[in-house]
């Protein structure tokens, strides 16, 4: 068995998620490598990113480089069956199998999933082209919610207020292919009211533990408003009821991890579980097999312990408990001029993307390097985290330093922790 103190880590993921990642352990280990590379982060040694194409060079570079962990941040990778890969070339690996990554890979089969484990979730049914979705609709009332079926970078949602918004999303999907295959099936659901709630478990297949729950804001702007992206900030830890906690354990987590034990799904890693809750009823609206970005960003933070340990023992299909620190943190997303549908890339930084402290820092999420200047290089840019006594005294912390840099069209919603 290998000693925790004697391994080489690399992280595979280019985002602000692998970004907090890094922080969480980087006091721990010195050796950590990261895959794309990631040359606006000076403290770890970089991987080419082709080798994520070529399984069999990535495992022959892991072993050249003696290192025998990986922690998996996105979930393309863990669907594909990256982690089974490594696995039985006995590199042990955070994150969940091929099958049970299905339940982010497909909403289909995530609903029959629910439905074989009595979990509550909103009614659906499934469409497979531009006419159908129509036919489809005359069952259902506005607002309606279309999903496409599988990974979609988290912008295969829409929530269509009218029938010829309806008809545009549709339109998009099946004709224009603008999510390719995963598009080529979908799911049109009965849209829920309520408050949304980020519930996140660890989780080795057979138990789990909670970690404290968090609120993501997924619209473009204020006021939820705007169309879904892949998260423009989060907060946490969020106050949640006893009598709340109790029902969603209950009725969605414990029926999940059971479903999974019986269906012989590997499970090595973190299981987020996003909920609608109404007069203390929780139903799911989707299952993603990792941790939540930008959600991650806020719950790291908050552990009083070891995150290397605990994903080491995860990985070995271990169950660590955790304890938290009684702090508050938030994370506010910048993003690029065009973001989410066709986002600039190109435009210059200004400030300083590397100042910080313990409680205010950026997180790297698409910044690229062009003749010695930061640039903009993905939809969302960067992440302004801070923590706090207060809740208050966080966001307060993370807007104060989203004013030390800018760039052509900057945008960031400005309502990050109005509880919604």
């Amino acid at each position: 068995m290998l000693k925790k103190d004697n391994i080489n880590i690399l992280i595979i993921g280019g985002g602000g998620r692998e970004h907090a990642l890094l922080r969480a352990i980087k006091e721990e280990r010195t050796w950590i490598y990261t895959l794309p590379e990631r040359k606006s982060i000076p403290e770890v040694l970089n991987i080419s990113s082709s080798l994520l194409e070529n399984w069999s060079m990535l495992l022959k570079e892991l072993k050249r480089k003696n290192i025998h962990f990986v922690l998996i941040g996105p979930e393309q990778p863990l669907v594909e069956g990256l982690g089974d890969f490594l696995r039985e070339n006995n590199i042990l690996v955070f994150g969940p199998s091929a099958r049970a990554a299905r339940l982010e890979g497909s909403k289909l089969f995530a609903k029959e999933f629910m439905k074989s484990q009595n979990i509550p979730t909103a009614p659906y049914t499934e469409v497979t082209s531009f006419s159908q979705t129509l036919e489809a609709a005359e069952k259902f009332s506005p607002p309606y919610v279309l999903k496409a079926d599988g990974l979609a970078g988290g912008k295969g949602v829409f929530i269509c207020q009218k029938k010829e918004e309806l008809e545009n999303r549709a339109r998009q999907i099946f004709e224009e292919k603008i999510f390719g295959e995963a598009g080529n099936k979908a799911l049109l659901e009965e849209f829920q009211e309520g408050k949304e709630m980020s519930v996140f478990v660890l989780t080795n297949g057979e138990g789990y533990t909670l970690l404290p729950v968090a609120q993501d804001y997924k619209r473009l702007n204020e006021g939820q408003t705007g169309p879904n992206t892949g998260g423009m900030g989060a907060v946490a830890p969020l106050s949640v009821s006893n009598k709340l906690v109790e029902n969603i354990e209950n009725q969605i987590i414990r029926p999940t991890i059971q479903g999974l034990k019986q269906s012989k799904y590997q499970y090595r890693g973190i299981l987020y579980i996003g909920l609608m809750v109404s007069q203390k009823k929780p139903r799911v609206l989707e299952y993603n097999v990792r941790f939540g970005d930008p959600e991650a960003q806020v719950l790291l933070p908050l552990l009083d312990g070891s995150w290397m340990d605990i994903f080491y023992q995860v990985a070995e299909g271990k169950l660590p408990s955790l304890r938290w620190k009684n702090i508050y943190s938030a994370c506010v997303v910048l993003t690029a001029r065009g973001y989410p549908e066709k986002p600039l890339k190109g435009s210059r930084i200004s400030g300083s993307i590397h100042q910080g402290a313990s409680d205010k820092y950026f997180l790297h999420a698409g910044v690229g390097e062009k003749k010695g200047e930061w640039i903009v290089n993905g939809g969302r840019v960067l992440n302004s985290v801070a923590l706090g006594a207060t809740l208050e005294e966080a966001l307060n912390k993370a807007y104060q330093q989203v004013n030390t840099v800018s760039w052509e069209g900057m945008h960031y919603r400005k309502d990050i922790g109005v509880m919604i």
